[in-house]
């Protein structure tokens, strides 16, 4: 049973269709209690999975970067080397 606004009125009613009629007050009280199992905890820190290679940043000098092959052209060619410097985050690539 859920309250419903019917005019002015405030009634109870259940999804199959009935209505309590009863003239009587009531209070609805909700409570949501926390479990500590369930909260989720955001950590502001970026962890990086890619391998590391001495490779120069063209933005910043920078000697250290991320890096990934991508296959981009056809499968008789060499793939693509994607970079991704370590300190300033720019991304440039190799053929």
């Amino acid at each position: 049973m859920l309250p419903k606004k019917r005019g002015k009125k405030t009634i109870l009613a259940c999804s199959c269709g009935y209505k309590e009629k009863n003239k009587q007050s009531f209070v609805i009280k909700e409570e949501i209690k926390e479990d500590k199992k369930d909260k989720i905890e955001i950590v502001d820190k970026k962890i990086e999975t890619l391998p590391k290679t001495k490779e120069e940043c063209p933005k910043c000098k920078n000697s250290d970067a991320y890096y990934w092959l991508v296959q981009t052209r056809a499968a008789d060619e060499a793939p693509t080397r994607f970079f991704k410097c370590t300190k300033c985050d720019h991304t440039w690539r190799r053929y």
